[in-house]
């Protein structure tokens, strides 16, 4: 007799949530649960059935391995039990497959793979445009030279766990459930050390400071990520290592701002340039000059741009560009004689101020009409 689907056992839909499920299944273990149906061989073995369908689909992974292979997630090599129970080919070697990779190493093989690093880099605006190679210093671990990362006295290879022999878990029957969990013995590894290294205390592994070489590309932004495969922490008793993850911050500038590939940079112009016309020399992030013309009656807050004299991008002979925001200076600390010229000047002007100064002239012409539509209302 083919066993029925889990999700038709407990009247729910394959899209189902995690609490629709739960509730399914509670309701109907509360009809047949064996206390309150003694006796009654068929309420029973519906209990156990329902049991194992809501220990499947109310774990994430166990579902994602049911709906993949269905029942024969449960049933490869033999090992389908009753009451929920999984044999030795069951669910457990199927969810390695889906998911041993992830975890890192496979069930009644784990390796230990070491863990991955962080290490926060700042570095200027300078180097993030042209680049940089460096060297930082990392607190790590190394394999063990004595043991050569195995963890036993002079090398010698760990053997099979004698309590799970070597499946990394055991098992215990409680009622109609088998409860699965780590081997307390060898930790999961599947394997243990019968003499350990000296060294080491049998992990394979000692603390070592390391010092790297690292290449900045240039182009780089705030939070870029630069992976350096393999120097992480050591692996335990000969594992993979991990990896190490740089990211990189960078210092504010004193003069530039930066918007992805562009540069922007404010420059205080004197208002005789800004009046008169002229030109000015503004520094840029390579470290050259550049000279941009101010023509006649430059306002603050207008923009000059000058292409390709931005950021470098990522790998990419492009470059953005850069944009100079005319900042007009009022004089300030005047002489005498100054104050004298620039009366003269107002003067001189009397009659030309709409042209000389359009847009405070319209902007008061606005507001003498705005007075008079309130006094007239």
């Amino acid at each position: 007799m083919s066993k029925q689907e889990f999700y038709e056992l407990l009247g729910v839909e394959r899209g189902a949530t995690p609490d629709e499920i739960k509730k399914a299944y509670r309701k109907m273990a509360m009809q047949y649960h064996p206390d309150r149906n003694p006796g009654d061989a068929a309420a029973e073995q519906k209990f156990k059935d329902i049991t194992e369908a809501y220990d499947v689909l109310k774990d994430e992974q166990k579902r994602a391995a049911y709906d993949r292979f269905g029942h024969a997630a449960f049933e490869q090599g033999g090992g389908g039990g009753g009451g929920g129970g999984f044999g030795g080919g069951g669910f457990a070697d199927i969810f390695d497959e889906m998911f041993g990779e992830f975890m890192g190493g496979r069930r009644g093989q784990a390796t230990g793979r070491g863990a991955d690093l962080r290490y926060n880099m700042e570095i200027s605006l300078e180097d993030a445009f042209a680049g940089k190679a460096t060297a930082v210093k990392v607190p790590s671990s190394a394999q063990c030279d004595s043991c050569k990362g195995t963890g036993g006295k002079d090398g010698a290879q760990p053997v099979s766990c004698g309590t799970c022999h070597g499946a990394g878990k055991v098992r215990s029957q409680q009622g109609f459930f088998t409860i699965e969990r780590t081997c307390p013995s060898c930790q999961g590894m599947g394997r243990v050390i019968k003499d350990p290294c000296r060294g080491c205390g049998g992990t394979g592994r000692i603390r070592k400071e390391k010092t790297l070489a690292v290449t900045i590309p240039a182009g780089v932004e705030e939070g870029t990520r630069i992976r350096l495969a393999g120097e992480g922490e050591a692996g335990m008793r000969g594992a993979p290592p991990g990896d190490l993850y740089i990211f990189l911050s960078i210092k504010a500038h004193r003069i530039f701002q930066r918007d992805g590939a562009n540069i922007f940079c404010q420059v205080p112009i004197p208002m005789t340039t800004a009046t008169l016309g002229g030109s000015i020399e503004v520094p840029t992030i390579d470290g050259g000059k550049a000279k941009v013309t101010i023509p006649q009656g430059t306002q603050s807050g207008h923009q000059f741009r000058l292409r390709s004299k931005g950021m470098s991008v990522l790998r990419s002979p492009a470059r953005g560009d850069m944009f100079i925001q005319a900042m007009v200076e009022t004089p300030v600390n005047l002489t005498k004689r100054q104050v004298e010229l620039l009366k003269e000047f107002d003067v001189a002007g009397e009659g030309e101020k709409a042209k000389n100064s359009p847009e405070s002239q319209g902007f008061f012409a606005k507001v003498k009409e705005l007075w008079e539509d309130l006094k007239e209302g």
